[in-house]
């Protein structure tokens, strides 16, 4: 059965354009012209993923996703055209899982779209269930327990914990984890490695400031701590 993808760019030229590689692809492709209109297309429809803009009329994609993460932990990739690091990295925290920067290449975008689908897919398939030093995570359920308290993760951040919790000790550079969680390793995307480790933090640390669980080896990565 073929994935689902959501086009949400208030650019008409964009949107066709997507649209017509995505169906290349073999990709069921929905759009919609702003946040607002997104959010009445996934109350009847559930896409697996979606390819959204920041900057739009009516409802930006900022206040999107802070609606739409509420209910849902579909995978999201960022559209921005904007050259400020500081807007991509917003996106991230608020629950994106990748970014791509305009103007793109319809074969990069294909290359995200599948790498993100297949973790996704991937992680859903599992069914291992790892405990440690408090910690319950389940691949089937994707959910996270943090002394029996659920915790909501966005994908990234559940993958990203999965990956440290399956060899807790070992240190992963930042390049190691963006290939693990995204399939790909882009020079110049470690930093999305930083924001979703920081939002993991708190979501997760008793004290965010001072990490137990997430450790930070400076100079190499991160590691998941074995001695609590």
């Amino acid at each position: 059965m073929s994935k689902t993808i959501l086009i949400v760019d208030d650019s008409r030229d964009l949107r066709t354009m997507v649209k017509a590689y995505m169906e290349q692809e073999g990709y069921c492709v929905l759009t919609a012209a702003n946040g607002k209109l997104a959010l009445e297309i996934t109350h009847t429809v559930q896409p697996d993923l979606i390819l959204l803009d920041l900057m739009m009329p009516e409802m930006d994609g900022y206040e999107f996703i802070r609606q739409f993460a509420r209910e849902h932990d579909t995978p999201i990739i960022v559209l921005t055209a904007k050259p400020d690091e500081n807007d991509k990295i917003l996106g991230l925290e608020l629950g994106a899982d990748d970014y791509v920067t305009k103007p793109f290449s319809p074969r990069e975008l294909t290359a995200r779209v599948r790498a993100v689908l297949r973790r996704f897919a991937k992680a859903n398939a599992d069914s291992e269930l790892i405990q440690l030093d408090g910690l319950t995570l389940n691949h089937q359920t994707r959910q996270v327990m943090v002394n029996d308290q659920l915790v909501n993760l966005t994908p990234s951040e559940f993958d990203l914990l999965a990956v440290l919790m399956r060899e807790p000790g070992r240190v992963f550079s930042r390049m190691d984890l963006l290939e693990r969680i995204q399939g790909h390793a882009y020079e110049g995307y470690e930093r999305t490695i930083d924001v979703h480790i920081r939002n993991l933090r708190t979501k997760i640390e008793p004290e965010p400031g001072s990490p137990t669980y997430v450790e930070t080896v400076y100079g190499v990565g991160y590691r998941l701590g074995v001695s609590r």
